[in-house]
């Protein structure tokens, strides 16, 4: 499977970063989340984002542990989120 990624760094974390509004990524496994962010094998970080579509909201933001588990939020995260999607174009506002 070949991925498309990016790397951000906010306050010291490290994320890959995945654009998976039309669900391409939806069927990432625990342990290929896990193979993504080991520093060793993978790109390596400290987790892993991703940016998907949310009726009525600009976008949603799903957030992997370097475990390659779901966690809930993460502040580093959300912030390199939120500039991954002011990159992509989908937030145009400053604020």
């Amino acid at each position: 499977m070949k991925i498309s990624f990016s790397k951000y760094q906010g306050t010291g974390n490290d994320f890959v970063v995945l654009d998976n509004r039309v669900g391409e990524y939806d069927g990432l496994t625990l342990e290929q989340v896990a193979f993504l962010c080991d520093r060793k094998f993978g790109i390596g970080s400290d987790g892993l984002m991703m940016l998907e579509n949310q009726a009525g909201y600009d976008f949603k933001m799903r957030y992997y542990n370097a475990d390659g588990h779901e966690g809930s939020m993460c502040g580093n995260g959300g912030r390199c989120l939120v500039q991954f999607a002011h990159d992509k174009g989908i937030i145009k506002k400053a604020y």
